[in-house]
């Protein structure tokens, strides 16, 4: 239940980076720092005019990973239709650094427990400004993704996710 990190990737290629999400290789370039040259990949991400560059060589340790692949996609579906969500007593500021652990790994897994939790903590108790904006972000990396691996736009992946908690 690992997605597949490399540490190649091409111009063009579609890659994700931890906490936001898919991206563009737009281009491969070589700087000088400190004395040595290093090659980049230069992100664009999808939706955004922000840019990202990562050092080639360092790709694998900040996290930067393939768009999971189709046998993956039916693991992250199982991910959100679990029901057993175990939610403890905590405050609401020390559940949001725990689910901004998680989003900050890159693993598609771990933001698909984020965004289950949070929406099933939704239909108990009101959530926090925080935990709202937490919720778009995950449940906005997770649409994007899969859209991506699926092949289908955003709102028909987004209408099915809502479609698993609004049955569960």
């Amino acid at each position: 239940m690992q997605e597949a990190r490399i540490s190649e990737f091409k111009v063009g290629d579609k890659a994700v980076y931890p906490a936001q999400g898919v991206a563009e290789v737009v281009s491969i370039e070589e700087r000088e720092i400190a004395g040595s040259r290093q090659r980049f990949y230069v992100l664009r991400i999808l939706d955004s005019e922000r840019r990202i560059m990562v050092p080639v060589k360092n790709a694998d340790i900040v996290g930067l990973r393939n768009v999971i692949c189709e046998a993956e996609i039916r693991e992250i579906f199982e991910i959100l239709r679990e029901r057993t969500v175990a939610y403890d007593n905590q405050t609401w500021n020390r559940r949001y650094r725990g689910f901004m652990d998680k989003i900050k790994t890159g693993s598609i897994y771990d933001v698909a427990e984020v965004l289950r939790d949070l929406y099933r903590l939704k239909t108990e108790k009101s959530l926090s400004f925080g935990e709202k904006r937490m919720l778009e972000n995950a449940r906005g990396l997770v649409v994007k993704e899969l859209a991506i691996a699926l092949d289908r736009t955003e709102d028909s992946v987004r209408e099915e996710i809502e479609a698993i908690f609004t049955t569960n």
